[in-house]
């Protein structure tokens, strides 16, 4: 029990620093890998049959979904944000469909959209580390 009880306020305490180190960027993925997450926790509940805890997985899903669309800026984002925001919006009726039918397949169409979403949003990190790289010079 103790054992469990530290792992689980080691990987909280990992979580927290991560976040307070992290540019808005990352906190972005953090959110998406996050939501992802739930999703799956939901998804293995549910096969469990443990309904509480998939409800509480569902609503942690829900929730950060939530933050990223509350974290769209619609005015700068134009019709990608507008795209965004459509997704958040359907994936979090997904997940309310998936916790009232008991019904698996919702959850892991929300990983899948959440996953395309992540995939995309970290190449533009990887595109703009390279496109922040120093040339290097090239020797005759």
């Amino acid at each position: 029990m103790y054992s469990a009880n530290y792992a689980k306020h080691y990987r909280q305490t990992g979580l927290d620093s991560a976040v307070l180190d992290a540019s808005p960027h990352r906190l972005i993925s953090l959110m998406l890998s996050g939501a992802r997450e739930r999703a799956r926790l939901a998804e293995a509940c549910l096969a469990r049959g443990d309904l509480a805890r998939k409800s509480q997985a569902i609503s942690d899903a829900c929730s950060i979904i939530g933050g990223l669309n509350g974290a769209l800026d619609l005015d700068a984002g134009g019709e990608i944000a507008g795209g965004l925001q459509a997704l958040y919006d359907y994936a979090q009726r997904r997940l309310v469909e998936a916790n009232a039918r008991n019904d698996a397949e919702p959850l892991r169409e929300v990983d899948q959209l959440l996953g395309e979403i992540e995939t995309a949003w970290n190449a533009i990190a990887s595109a703009n580390a390279g496109a922040a790289a120093p040339a290097q010079e090239v020797s005759p």
